[in-house]
């Protein structure tokens, strides 16, 4: 019996080394996509495009569906700039020696319904350095239009989205809760800029765009979402991110350039909306027009409404 006892005993530690040294020769694919990010994101090619003190800003074509129609808009536009940020107020280094590289996205969009307009932005700042950050740290959204106008911010704290929400609307008033640190879908345009190779896929957590949250009146909650990239047919310089959201019925497909810097092409967004007690499925579709890479903030004099021209936007709004 003691003998069976010692050998026992003595399978029982061969087979237990066996597993720790197994496991410790088994290095996690996560960790392995982060280290392969980081490295992209701290390339020659990423830091001379991204680092030349100037900013990319794209114009888009824009057909918003609201109300149950679309709108022809050509008022979209995404403003990529890097800058410094500091992590624990969460705000804009003044000087720009201090704080850590962020890659920050204006989101902005104008469209038209009827007699009145509507303008709507997001801020979203990403951190460079996916590593050691491996969350959007803040994104604010704001849509305004004749009847008033609507406010949100996210603000990461231990592990956690902080939401701030103000609305004119009753159904919405203001109100204050959190989140759990999902993947945001307005971070992924930003994510693509990094390296689409590792955008996440399969099934994923993730807290929906901000912008159609506001125009369906939806409060903001993690939901499951199918991830995927495709290649676009009949272009193969030109692949697809696609978010599938079962639960809200509802498909985002942004359109990237396959090779660096893997500008934002457009993108189609299509769900079910209901007015006038008819439901209708409407795709919102944008296509980039223009695309130029400027320090904007120090072109602010009359002469320079030149370059409004070059990105295609009318001189005056």
């Amino acid at each position: 019996m003691k003998n069976y006892i010692k050998l026992f005993f003595l399978n029982s530690v061969i087979l237990t080394g066996i597993i720790i040294i197994t496991l410790s020769c088994i290095t996690s694919p996560l960790k392995e996509n982060k280290k392969k990010e980081l490295e992209d994101n701290d390339s020659n090619d990423f830091k001379s495009y991204w680092y030349q003190g100037k900013s990319e800003i794209n114009h888009y074509q824009l057909s918003q569906a609201r109300y149950g129609e679309l709108r022809d808009s050509n008022q979209a536009i995404l403003v990529f700039v890097t800058e410094n940020f500091l992590g624990d107020k969460q705000v804009k280094s003044d000087n720009q020696k201090e704080g850590l590289p962020i890659l920050k996205l204006n989101y902005i969009k104008r469209f038209v319904t009827g007699i009145y307009d509507y303008s709507m932005m997001n801020s979203v700042f990403t951190p460079i350095d996916r590593v050691k950050f491996p969350n959007t740290l803040k994104l604010t959204s704001s849509s305004q239009d004749w009847c008033g106008q609507t406010f949100m911010q996210l603000n990461l704290r231990d592990n956690r989205y902080r939401v701030s929400s103000f609305s004119y609307f009753e159904q919405g008033g203001d109100e204050s809760y959190s989140l759990n640190d999902a993947y945001l879908e307005d971070e992924i345009y930003a994510l693509i800029r990094f390296s689409p190779e590792n955008l996440p896929q399969g099934k994923i957590k993730m807290i929906p765009g901000t912008m159609q949250a506001r125009l369906r009146h939806m409060r903001l909650a993690i939901e499951d979402v199918e991830a995927s990239v495709g290649v676009v047919k009949g272009d193969e310089k030109i692949n697809s991110y696609t978010l599938s959201y079962p639960k809200s019925d509802r498909v985002l497909r942004i359109f990237f350039e396959k090779e660096f810097p893997h500008r934002i092409t457009g993108w189609e967004e299509t769900y079910k909306e209901k007015f006038d007690d008819e439901i209708k499925l409407l795709t919102t579709k944008a296509t980039l027009l223009k695309s130029v890479f400027t320090d904007y903030w120090k072109k602010n004099a009359n002469k320079d409404n030149s370059w409004r021209d070059s990105l295609g936007l009318d001189k005056t709004y």
